[in-house]
């Protein structure tokens, strides 16, 4: 909300991925802003038939002595399907048409890039507008953070409603924040055997015959479509001692109704080849 509300008015515009993740959406519809346009899911030529439009529409871009900001808002990492967004590609239409960049690094940070976040991943570090992170994914905490440029974070600060009305982190939070950086910066075992899991679980799923989608990152869904064999299936898993939530409507579109799956760092080969048996089991009996 902090990011979108305290530098976009109403008079402005915002292009979004169609599936952003709701924190996203939710801060759009906060902001007030009645300029929305949504591209479809990672397609650069719709996205740059959008700016042709708002280019080419006087009344859309206001004067020239007031023309309103356009914000490109996407996911790093996209949290139901895994995929990556293509930010070499959003950076330099944003930069061809004037637009400015955000990105929701949310499930990249700590994973992707050695750790870095997805714009490192993708080569792009350092190149994006607004990039906003959680604490409570990889770095296992809480809370949240924007970054940008100097001016930019310093104009937060003083004008974020959400900064100045919400309580700092408490000290124990922060220790165990600062630790989890220090860990991340001192090696990069865990996010190393991370990707070892990550690579076992699609292997085997894939092998057995499962679709696991255009999955990026650890995130690893089984896409099964039907929502009440999405529950079905979670429900048996969770009998056999394995712990994986159905995604359904409205988390999802209608018949994109899928198992979601992250493998962890902590898991051991055992912990993900007793989890990959009973799923096998279970897609067979179901």
């Amino acid at each position: 909300m902090a990011a979108i509300q305290t530098i976009f008015g109403k008079d402005d515009i915002v292009i979004s991925d169609e599936l952003n993740h709701a924190s996203i959406i939710d801060a759009v519809r906060l902001s007030g802003i009645k300029n929305k346009y949504i591209y479809r899911h990672r397609d650069m030529k719709h996205l740059e038939d959008i700016l042709t439009i708002i280019a080419r529409n006087p009344a859309e871009r206001g004067t020239k002595q007031s023309l309103p900001k356009i914000l490109i808002v996407t996911d790093g990492v996209f949290s139901m399907d895994g995929d990556l967004a293509p930010l070499p590609e959003i950076i330099k239409l944003a930069k061809k048409y004037g637009a400015i960049t955000m990105v929701d690094d949310a499930h990249g940070e700590g994973v992707m890039g050695e750790g870095q976040g997805t714009a490192a991943h993708l080569g792009v570090r350092g190149k994006i507008d607004i990039e906003v992170g959680t604490l409570s994914k990889a770095f296992s905490v809480i809370g949240g953070f924007i970054t940008g440029k100097k001016e930019l974070i310093d104009f937060y600060k003083q004008k974020a409603r959400q900064f100045m009305f919400t309580s700092a982190m408490t000290a124990p939070d922060t220790a165990a924040l600062l630790e989890a950086v220090k860990i991340l910066q001192k090696s990069d075992n865990l996010v190393n055997k991370l990707w070892q899991n990550t690579r076992l679980l699609k292997s085997s799923l894939k092998a057995a015959g499962f679709d696991i989608g255009e999955s990026e990152s650890p995130i690893t869904p089984i896409m099964l479509g039907d929502e009440d064999l999405a529950v079905r299936f979670a429900a048996e898993l969770f009998k056999q001692g394995v712990f994986a939530t159905s995604i359904r409507f409205p988390m999802v579109p209608r018949g994109k109704a899928r198992i979601r799956m992250i493998p962890s760092a902590s898991h051991s080969k055992a912990d993900l080849e007793f989890a990959i048996r009973k799923i096998i089991k279970i897609g067979k009996k179901l």
